[in-house]
């Protein structure tokens, strides 16, 4: 169980045909608590929104001031 969750994949320990834990790989778990904490994230969520919807600006590293 342990090489299959560290393949990525997420491994189910079941009683009686019934979920009741799961195996996860460190790499897949460190994911999902940064994806809960940008949605946690109130800026972070405005600023998604604002992308989606077009209304991000992007500028040129170039036009940056040193």
């Amino acid at each position: 169980m342990v090489k299959e969750a560290q393949a990525g994949y997420i491994a189910t320990i079941t009683k009686h045909d019934d979920p009741v834990a799961y195996v996860i790989g460190k790499d897949r778990m460190q994911a999902l608590i940064e994806t809960m904490e940008i949605l946690a994230n109130p800026d972070a969520m405005k600023a998604i929104k604002d992308y989606e919807a077009g209304k991000t600006k992007f500028y040129s590293i170039d036009d940056i001031p040193e």
